[in-house]
């Protein structure tokens, strides 16, 4: 056993896991990790949907390093430090129109706390609506916002104050042939449970643009224009939660750009600095105005290195054009997926934006989920040096989520091992 392997079983808390992939990982560049033996992997997870310019980008690193070489700390909100500013200078340009004020932190759960506190603060209203699925985060907050049991169980009670409506999974909806009527049928059910299941004293809805954790699900087009005007009958802020989602990975550099619709509060981590622990949420300056003098602080939010990573990052993305790279391979990949589809029922569904691809494996057409053969096929994808992740409210969905730098070369690489994969886990079991 790996000396690395075996200080983990000794000194790592992993209890909160299924299994950790029994491997060790040494070093990385672009879309390829090595083990600590110099075996390669395509790496079709990207860290959780991080590294989305990819492993070790040249210019990120250089930045990170320069950065580095000059302050790495100096608690960035009592002092005025330069890449910070830069920064949310270079967000405001990027973000929907208006939200030009930022508040930098280190994880996605964080800055998903900062952002419900703010819409309180401003709005003067202490609750929440959450979707069906949803995942934002495994702090207690965020998870008092997270419409799964199965992330949930043995934490509570959670907090208070919190509504769930039905998120637009329309594949497992009375409207699996009418996506645009279950968007409708779903945003209408945000109008009965503000009614039925609040006090009437909702501060925000928050949402993911696509639905991570949840399977990669997809709202049909129109659902967030359908929310967006109950909402406002309610003067409810919305909260678009682009942790997973923002940066480039679904073909646009924010997700909720597809949507035609403008968020009041935007949260952004893992893609932000190419692997760097940052986050932000983004607003309108009179909702950043409702923070008054001790109402917030991050020690370490807004560390200098991870900002000048970031700054280096975006510059990248766009220069390199990388979220239409991923709106182009994105459809490659989907493509080809739904060719594999037709020949293998056990692919109940393929979808997905750009590069945030979900393949629901079931086992009938009762869709019952096929979470022991997800799991199977993505060990079976690690034996063949690709890696994957798993996840969706079931356990069922087979995750494709690549820096958004592979090629379609690579893409094909990954697919031929997931075809066999497929087939060999769709075997019957020999007697």
């Amino acid at each position: 056993m790996s000396n690395t392997i075996q200080k983990y079983k000794d000194y790592v808390m992993t209890g909160f896991l299924k299994s950790v992939a029994p491997i060790v990982i040494d070093r990385a560049s672009g879309v390829k990790v090595w083990d600590e033996n110099g075996r390669e992997y395509l790496d079709c997870f990207s860290g959780i949907s991080v590294v989305n310019a990819g492993h070790n980008h040249p210019r990120v690193v250089a930045a990170a390093k320069a950065q580095m070489d000059k302050l790495i700390h100096c608690s960035s909100y009592l002092y005025h430090v330069a890449p910070v500013a830069d920064l949310a200078e270079k967000i405001a340009h990027i973000a929907p129109r208006g939200l030009t004020k930022s508040f930098f932190g280190n994880g996605g759960a964080e800055a998903i706390e900062g952002a419900l506190k703010l819409a309180r603060l401003y709005t003067g209203k202490h609750e929440f609506i959450s979707l069906h699925g949803s995942f934002h985060g495994r702090s207690w907050g965020t998870l008092s916002l997270t419409g799964n049991q199965g992330r949930k169980k043995r934490g509570g009670p959670y907090a208070p104050g919190i509504a769930f409506a039905p998120a637009p999974y329309a594949y497992r909806s009375l409207w699996a042939n009418d996506p645009e009527e279950c968007a409708r049928q779903c945003a209408k059910s945000i109008d009965e449970v503000i009614r039925f299941a609040t006090a009437g004293d909702v501060a925000a809805f928050i949402a993911e643009p696509v639905m991570g954790e949840g399977g990669i699900l997809v709202p049909p087009t129109n659902y967030f224009r359908e929310v967006k005007k109950v909402l406002d009958q309610h003067g409810i802020l919305f909260i678009a939660d682009e942790v997973q989602s923002g940066f480039g990975r679904t073909g646009k550099m924010f997700a909720i750009e597809h949507y035609g619709v403008t968020p009041d509060i935007l949260v952004t981590a893992k893609g932000i600095a190419d692997g760097f622990p940052l986050s932000a949420f983004t607003t309108r300056p009179e909702i950043a105005a409702a923070y008054k003098p001790g109402d917030h602080l991050s020690t370490f939010g807004g560390n200098p290195v991870a900002c000048a990573a970031a700054l280096a990052n975006i510059q990248v993305m766009e220069e390199e054009h990388l979220p239409a790279r991923a709106a182009e391979t994105g459809e490659y990949a989907m493509k080809k997926l739904r060719g594999l589809q037709k020949q293998n029922p056990l692919i109940g569904e393929v979808r997905g934006l750009g590069l945030m691809i979900g393949v629901e494996l079931v086992r009938d057409e009762k869709l019952t989920p096929a979470n022991t053969e997800a799991e199977a096929i993505r060990d079976a994808l690690l034996r063949e040096g690709v890696l994957v992740g798993v996840g969706g409210v079931y356990g069922n969905v087979v995750r494709f989520q690549p820096p958004l730098i592979i090629t379609k070369e690579q893409i094909d690489r990954a697919l031929d091992a997931f075809a066999a994969a497929l087939t060999e886990v769709s075997q019957p079991a020999a007697v």
